[in-house]
């Protein structure tokens, strides 16, 4: 054998080293690999880049969830996971869906990879980038539909404003509503040959949903201006409203509520995030507002906050501060201290952030409070996690509730309130609704909410059945009972006329399967107590004065919806709220 050569022999080492790197986990090589995770809205697919056994990016290649939901929440975990090169992260508050999936998906692709992370230890907490001291024209405190509705109409005023959001994203309960928005006298209404309605029928339905409890004032303001701010939605934010389909909801003499476009609030608050993007109207996100700052004469002139990282930030306001920071449907002791019926027995449909602060920061300054007992459930929820189910919104196209004996017990159409407690007195707490395919064909709410009928699927809290007697067997109730209950349902239908109840939609036809069974629970919803305030949306002291300088809109106040705030209304309180404290505070 012919021996190897001075420069034979330092190839061979120089291989051999070169495959035993490769072997020993591809130092200096990057590596990609694709993962997939389960989010609120379908599947989450990435694809993360490895080197030296670190996460170096990571990038969605695909995913069905809201642009303005995830965007921050993506964000968030990537720079989490890349800092600690460990998969092992808290999901974002108030995004644990899209969070796990995004979670799920990185460590799927971890897993694929064969990559052995070793996690690095946490350094010392980023500065915060703002400035510590900060001067605006109008500062706004809450990025839901009220604030964002203010801030884009005080920018139109003039003023220099500023958006701060407590979360790490935007949208507040509007996000995750189904966005629907009461409007007497339509374009839709009129699509449609509904004929009759107008402003003043839509205050009598609205005074007397929340038994006459309302300021009058206010409730003429909303019923008044109702069409406009739909209106001005459509044509300047750009919300797309279905053309074509309406919601009755419970108290309601008419088809008046507009559908948005996926029949969540999503389209609403995708809108204004386009808008505050196209006009620079900066939104801070993980900034806690926590008190209001007062000048000699009592006028608020500003805004004490704290970023995430604990840095407090004052933003100072010339013109004036507008809460509108929503209710506290998520403070257990808050609800708890006004209405101690409201206790830990019931789980809430809102954000986590729903906790009352600017009620507590206006009192502070000497706002004053009304109806603050007065706590609305939302009867149709997950018993799981008591998320308001917009699939149910069938029962507005003639869906019915059942209890555990296969009876109706309620109209389906009452006030939320009442349809509510009618659940609470049946056995177990809770209801059954029942629909078939040809009341789909009109809501269309299983094909447009799947991630909803998927999730309450495996969760065995609905179930599809092509016979009432599968339907009935599926929950353990009295075929026999159930078959009477839509024999008589199918009776009342074509004759048109509800003998039990008085349908005010008129019932329709079960005769024909398949159908859908679903179990539900009421949940905390919406708080109608908060801050009192006047037509300018000022906030009033104990004095019954003006707070100078100080306005609030949409849930965070107490004088527009009295006890009860019927379905759909709310989208309408807080974007013609939210519009008139815009144009108040920027003047």
């Amino acid at each position: 054998m012919k021996k190897l050569g001075k420069i034979g022999i330092l190839f061979i080492i120089a291989l051999c080293l070169s495959l035993t790197v490769t072997a020993c986990g591809g130092d200096n090589k990057e590596i990609k690999q694709v993962g997939t995770g389960s989010g609120k809205h379908n599947e989450i697919k990435v694809e993360v880049t490895f080197k030296n056994n670190e996460i170096t990016d990571i990038e969605v290649l695909e995913d069905k969830e809201n642009e303005v939901l995830a965007e921050p929440v993506y964000k968030e975990l990537k720079e989490t996971m890349i800092s600690l090169n460990n998969t092992e992260v808290d999901a974002v508050s108030g995004s644990s869906a899209t969070s796990n999936g995004y979670i799920e998906a990185v460590k799927d692709a971890v897993k694929k990879s064969g990559v052995k992370l070793e996690s690095k230890k946490a350094t010392a907490k980023k500065e915060t980038k703002e400035d510590v001291e900060q001067t605006y024209d109008v500062v706004v405190v809450g990025a839901g539909g009220a604030g964002l509705s203010a801030a884009v109409e005080a920018q139109k005023a003039g003023a220099d404003v500023v958006i701060l959001e407590k979360m790490p994203t935007i949208g507040g309960n509007t996000l995750i509503s189904g966005g629907e928005m009461n409007v007497p006298n339509s374009w839709v209404q009129k699509n449609l040959k509904i004929e009759g309605d107008n402003a003043d029928i839509f205050y009598e339905d609205a005074m007397k949903g929340g038994d006459n409890a309302g300021d009058p004032e206010m409730v003429r303001i909303l019923s008044d201006n109702a069409l406009s701010s739909a209106e001005w939605l459509k044509d300047e934010i750009k919300v797309e409203f279905i053309d074509d389909q309406l919601f009755q909801f419970g108290g309601h003499s008419y088809k008046r509520a507009l559908i948005p476009v996926g029949h969540t609030g999503a389209e609403m608050i995708t809108k204004f995030k386009k808008v505050t993007d196209k006009k620079k109207i900066p939104i801070k996100t993980n900034i806690k507002a926590e008190e209001l700052i007062t000048d000699e004469n009592g006028k608020v002139t500003g805004v004490k906050a704290k970023s995430s990282e604990g840095t407090a930030i004052t933003f100072n306001a010339s013109k004036g501060v507008v809460l509108t920071t929503g209710g506290f449907g998520s403070n257990v002791e808050m609800r708890k201290k006004y209405n101690p019926k409201m206790d830990e027995s019931y789980m809430s449909t809102d954000t986590p952030g729903t906790t009352g602060d600017g009620i507590v920061m206006a009192q502070a300054v000497g706002g004053e409070i009304t109806n603050m007992e007065s706590i609305q459930t939302y009867p149709i929820c997950d018993p799981v996690t008591g998320v308001i189910s917009l699939l149910a919104d069938s029962r507005f196209d003639g869906g019915i509730l059942i209890n555990q004996q296969g009876n109706r017990f309620v109209e389906e159409l009452e006030r939320r309130d009442v349809i509510s407690q009618a659940i609470l007195k049946q056995e177990g707490g809770y209801t059954y609704q029942l629909w078939n395919e040809d009341i789909e064909k009109i809501s269309h709410t299983i094909e447009i909410h799947k991630d909803e009928y998927e999730q309450l699927l495996k969760e065995k809290m609905l179930y599809k059945a092509d016979t009432i007697e599968e339907a009935a067997k599926a929950f353990n109730i009295d075929p026999e009972a159930l078959k009477a209950t839509v024999e008589k349902v199918n009776k009342y239908a074509k004759a048109g006329k509800d003998a039990d109840f008085n349908h005010r939609g008129g019932l329709v036809s079960l005769e024909k399967g398949p159908y859908y069974i679903q179990k539900a629970v009421p949940s905390v919803h919406h708080t109608m107590g908060g801050l009192v305030i006047n037509g300018k949306t000022q906030v009033i002291n104990k004095e019954k004065k003006p707070i100078e300088g100080l306005y609030a809109a949409g849930e965070i106040t107490g004088v527009v919806h009295g006890k009860n705030r019927l379905g759909g209304n709310a989208i309408s309180d807080i974007v013609t709220f939210g519009r008139i404290a815009g144009q108040e505070a920027g003047k």
